[in-house]
Formats: C-alpha cells, structure tokens, sequence
C-alpha cells in the first residue's frame, strides 16, 4: 500500500509538471508562435527577410582587412587578419580611426575575430582556411587596462579540435576546421567555426585559461552559409553571428533565448544583409539592437569593387520584442497572450496593464534574477509606478492559471 502510495504521488507531481510547462514556439513573430507554450523548444519558423545598413562609412586605408569587431568603451575595436598586430580603436558615429595599439611581442598568423569579458580582450589567431592543417591556433587574451595603458599583458591559449586527427593538407578552402568567430562567457570560450565543406557551423568549447587545451565538439548547425563573426549579450541570451553564402551574400544568424549554454536550442533565424558581393567579416552590438558589421576590401575590377567600410545595422523589428516586450517609445498596446495587454505611458514610469484576470500577481525582476517590485492587479486596467527602481532590462511575470513572462525596459 505505501509503495502504492508513493506510486501515485509521484504520478501526480509529474502531471502537474507536465501541465506547468508547456513547451513550443514562444517568439510571436514566428509563424508558429504557440500562445499557450511558456518553455521554448527552439522550433520557431520565420519568413524569410531582408534588410539594407542604416548607414556606411569607408575604413581607413589601414584596413582592408578588417577581421573582427567589438564594441567598447564607446569605440568599436577591430584588427586585420593577417597583415600586422595592431588593435585598431574607431569612432562608433563614423568609423573613423582614433587610435592604434600594437600588441608587442605577437605575430599576426591569421586573426580573425576578436571578443571580450569585462577584464579582458581576446584575439582569435585561429584562421585555418590555407590548408585546414594548422597545430599552432591560439587566442591570446589580454588585460583590458594594460592595453589601454599601451603596455599590454599578454597570454597566450592554445588548442586544438577534440575531433580533428587527419593534418593532411586540404589546399585553399577546403576544410571544416577553420574558425572566424567566437564567443567568451564566464568561464569559457566557445568557438562558432567555419566550415567550407559543409556549409555548416560547430560549436567547440574550452577553458579561457593560459595553457593548452582540447576544444570539445559540443553541437552542430546547418546555417546555409560561412560563419564569420560574433557577438554576445549574455544576459539577454541573444548571439548574433555575421557571414556569407557562397557567392558573398552576407547575413546575420540570430541565436537567442536558448538554454544556458545551449545556444543552438533557441530561436534561430537568418537574415539577409542588402550588400551583394561584400565579404562581412565583423560585427559588435552594445545594446542588441543596433549592429554593427564590417566587410574587407573586395576589388576584382572591372566587376567587383566593393572597399573595406562600417555598416550599421537596425535589428529592432527582429529582436525588440524579445529584448524589451514593447515597441519603446510608442504607447500603442502590445497584446502578450489571450486576456493581457501590456503598453508603456512615455509620460511618466507607469506600466499599464489591461487583464480580464482580477487579483493577478506581478513581479519585476532584474537581470540577476532578483525581485524588485512585486503587487497584485486590483482593477482590470492597472499600472505599475517603476519610478523607484534604477533603470535596467527588467521581466514582467504576470502570475495566472497561464503565467507569462514579459521583458521591458525602462525609458
């Protein structure tokens, strides 16, 4: 009889699990935006899409090769893949060079991308495209105040693929073991590579620690193209990678809301860049809307002639719903699921919202996941006075028979 017991408890706890979470397309763009399903399955599909740079500046003559990008310290940072080893500081409003640093000491194999945390840069001499045969790629990690000082510190880690143990030459192109992009979180790197073959991309993972190390294969994704570049926001979960087909059509390939550091288990969509025949190489974001991309000079004359230059970029109708949950600076309602409706007042630091449900619950929570501001609805059509929290990437959790989960930031 206990064992009985027992038997139906636990029968009963796994139900009400089952029924908690609802696992389907959870991103409303998606043509198959599931209104019910509050856990995402990474199963969204998307209309194909196309947009055209808000704005492009020509680089200096000092960088054709422009290779990789980040944004800091209100400058974008960028490198040339194999011609010097120098970092390179420009002006985020024209793209203009302010300033060079040299990293003494060091040798430009093949640069191709460049990352962060907040100590650090990373730079990426891990480009593998002449023969796919390389055993001396390396990331060499250097001290963000040292640099700036014009004294950097400097270490260096090596590694190589946990699944490559043919080094018999390729010749030019012709390997899946190249990589021009990567990404750093708290106590990793994760190279996204280059695969010339297959047109596919790997996720490798390793230490961010000096010494040498084996990259693990951890996944795989069929992106239809060459992975040049990235860019993370780790709070918001949102990685955006830049490339190009084939034939030098560029994209972006938007990775967000996935889990932890399963960063292909999300929403994945790819769009297409309005620059024909540009090799994109680079690309950086501060606050995950606003982009900014970098091509190398491409000149083939009489039919090609395309100079190295910044782009931006306005990813706002792909990402501000997800980042934010509401058009920010509009006050139009923004309908988050049957029964709610959510609108910012630009007036002041009200949130109203519109519910059938009497006696909801409402939290607010930071990016560190900490509540600071929680109530109860008392009328259908309330507000919530956020003039007293500083201002931040906040979630909206509505707590109902259906709960919803509702990111916002304040104006």
């Amino acid at each position: 009889m206990k064992k009985l017991y027992i038997a139906l408890i636990l029968l009963l706890f796994c139900s009400h699990q089952t029924f908690a979470q609802v696992w389907g397309c959870t991103d409303i763009l998606a043509n198959n935006f599931n209104a019910s399903a509050n856990k995402n399955d990474g199963s969204c599909l998307y209309n194909a899409a196309s947009i055209a740079p808000v704005s492009s500046y020509s680089l200096n003559s000092s960088l054709l090769e422009s290779s990789g990008l980040i944004a800091w310290q209100d400058r974008i940072w960028t490198h040339n893949d194999n011609s010097d080893n120098h970092l390179y500081a420009l002006d985020t409003n024209n793209g203009s060079l302010l300033q060079t640093y040299t990293l003494k000491n060091t040798v430009n194999n093949d640069w191709e991308e460049i990352s962060q945390d907040k100590d650090y840069v990373y730079v990426g001499d891990f480009g593998n495209n002449a023969n796919g045969n390389r055993t001396n790629l390396k990331i060499l990690k250097v001290e963000k105040q040292s640099l700036l000082n014009n004294t950097p510190a400097i270490d260096t880690i090596s590694f190589a693929y946990s699944n490559q143990s043919d080094f018999t030459a390729t010749g030019s192109n012709k390997t899946d073991f190249d990589c021009e992009a990567f990404i750093v979180t708290s106590d990793s790197i994760y190279l996204i590579n280059k695969q010339w073959i297959s047109n596919k991309t790997s996720l490798y993972v390793l230490p961010k620690t000096p010494g040498t190390h084996v990259a693990q294969l951890k996944a795989t994704l069929d992106v239809q193209g060459l992975i040049t570049g990235a860019t993370y926001l780790e709070s918001q979960r949102l990685i955006a990678l830049c490339g190009y087909s084939s034939l030098l059509q560029p994209f972006v390939y938007l990775l967000y809301d996935f889990n932890g550091t399963d960063f292909f288990s999300g929403n994945k969509r790819k769009i297409s860049i309005s620059l024909p025949l540009h090799q994109v190489e680079g690309i950086a974001t501060v606050k995950g809307l606003k982009y900014y991309i970098s091509n190398e000079n491409l000149s083939k004359p009489p039919l090609v002639n395309n100079p190295q230059k910044l782009h931006i970029l306005d990813l706002s109708n792909f990402l501000n719903n997800y980042l934010y949950g509401i058009p920010l600076g509009l006050s139009e309602t923004v309908s988050t699921q049957e029964g709610f409706s959510v609108y910012p007042n630009p007036s002041d630091d009200l949130i109203n919202i519109e519910t059938t449900f009497l006696g909801t619950n409402f939290e607010l929570i930071n990016t560190l996941g900490k509540t600071v501001l929680k109530g109860t609805l008392s009328q259908n059509n309330s507000s919530i006075n956020i003039g007293d929290v500083p201002a931040d990437v906040y979630t909206l959790k509505l707590n109902t028979a259906r709960s919803f989960i509702y990111k916002i930031i304040k104006q």
